[in-house]
């Protein structure tokens, strides 16, 4: 009798621990876009996961409308707050990103249009970075200060922050989901000389790859860098 107790809390104890692994699994999503259905492995030194509805033309997409952005600060991020001036910087860092990188070739809209894309952004896993943290000052010769960073044991360096974003496209007129994306980005070496460098970091990489998938549905040849 006392063995069969055992094996059964034993078994119990499995089935708690694989129900706690598949809650996990099922946070790497913040909930923004609602529906996760249809997304797959996204293409090589682009998003992590995509979603592209078949027979649309995005190609009649020539300007973005824009929603605000929406931030979520990572589930164990060991600082949960973020203050107002914090979050206008931020959010004002993506807007310039989207300006600067995609609104010059594809015109930023406040209304919608039958050439209009609808944006709905997330940014997601927010984790601060922690300026000073793994970093190991030396001093040149010549005096100039330069910093370097020791990789951990995870692959990525110690206190340089990490950024996720979940981003929705819709026709602007039908309200229609055309595509989504989900994504997530470790900052570099130099994001942890900033706090929220990793963020900004990442604001560029994607501001990039939707100009990209945009140049490419539009048939625009590659810019020389």
């Amino acid at each position: 009798m006392k063995k069969m107790l055992v094996t059964v809390m034993v078994i119990m104890a499995s089935f708690m621990l694989m129900a706690a692994v598949g809650f996990a699994a099922e946070k790497k999503y913040s909930g923004f876009l609602g529906n996760y259905d249809g997304l797959e492995k996204g293409p090589k030194g682009g998003v992590a996961e995509l979603y592209l509805k078949k027979d649309v033309d995005f190609k009649k997409y020539t300007k973005i409308m824009l929603d605000s952005v929406v931030f979520f600060l990572a589930d164990d991020a060991k600082y949960k707050g973020i203050s107002a001036e914090d979050m206008k910087e931020l959010s004002d860092t993506f807007n310039k990103a989207a300006v600067d990188i995609v609104g010059k070739y594809y015109p930023l809209v406040g209304e919608p249009g039958p050439d209009v894309m609808r944006v709905r952004v997330a940014v997601t896993q927010l984790v601060p970075g922690k300026p000073g943290k793994g970093v190991m000052t030396t001093v040149m010769p010549i005096g100039l200060a330069v910093s370097f960073l020791k990789k951990g044991a995870t692959g990525s360096y110690p206190g340089v922050g990490q950024t996720g974003m979940e981003v929705e496209f819709l026709d602007s007129l039908s309200d229609e989901r055309i595509g989504a994306a989900v994504d997530q980005q470790t900052g570099s070496k130099m994001t942890a000389m900033s706090k929220w460098g990793s963020a900004k970091e990442a604001f560029e990489f994607w501001a990039g790859r939707l100009k990209t998938f945009l140049d490419e549905t539009h048939g625009v040849a590659p810019q020389p860098k």
